[in-house]
């Protein structure tokens, strides 16, 4: 006859938190290597401190001149974010993914809005054609019009052999108060899940321009 533990809520309890900080720790750094996670990349100057960071990468089989010019035009009202578009329009985003490069969204120069969203955006704080291109700013809270919090997204190409382009993109955040952790964390998995998401799409749309 099996025993049932007498404390199994505790047990259950602490793996499902075991699983939450392996998952949270997967998330922040998914497909990153070691030595990407601990690099000093473009943009990261901007933040004095930084409360809550996640550095992403994927490998591209296109050159850094292939991969750029999707960079380069993403925005709302441009190139999309080429992740689940349904998922950013059910918020009212008005996000439609480009499959074709446009000429006119490649002209992009420090101090230019990138939407978010219609109204909602953030500033090209750097860029680097064919190497990096870093926003920064914040979105505002709802009735303030002020950010909790400062921020940068940085979109770094690291050119590697054999034809391969490591896109290494990185989201830092620096709180204005410390209960801004309780609003932004809990939706880092979803924005996981669309960066991932938008690295595969950058990734699909410069391979296939690249067999062209």
């Amino acid at each position: 006859m099996t025993t049932i533990p007498q404390n199994r809520p505790f047990w259950c309890a602490l793996l499902a938190g075991a699983a939450l900080v392996a998952l949270r720790r997967l998330s922040l750094a998914w497909g990153a290597s070691g030595d990407e996670i601990d690099a000093t990349l473009p943009g990261d100057e901007l933040l004095s401190r930084v409360d809550l960071s996640a550095t992403r990468a994927i490998s591209i089989r296109a050159s850094a001149r292939e991969v750029w010019p999707w960079v380069a035009q993403l925005g709302q009202g441009r190139g999309g974010f080429y992740s689940y578009d349904f998922v950013e329009n059910l918020i009212g985003c008005d996000i439609h993914s480009a499959d074709q490069i446009v000429q006119q969204w490649q002209d992009i120069t420090v101090g230019d809005q990138i939407n978010l969203a219609p109204e909602v955006g953030l500033t090209v704080a750097r860029i680097d054609p064919a190497r990096a291109l870093v926003l920064h700013g914040g979105l505002p809270a709802i009735g303030t019009g002020l950010s909790p919090y400062d921020f940068t997204w940085a979109f770094v190409l690291r050119p590697e052999t054999d034809g391969i382009t490591r896109l290494v993109v990185r989201e830092r955040y620096s709180y204005t108060h410390p209960w801004v952790a309780a609003m932004v964390e809990p939706v880092e998995l979803v924005s996981f899940m669309m960066s991932r998401q938008m690295m595969r799409g950058i990734r699909h749309r410069a391979e296939l321009k690249h067999r062209d």
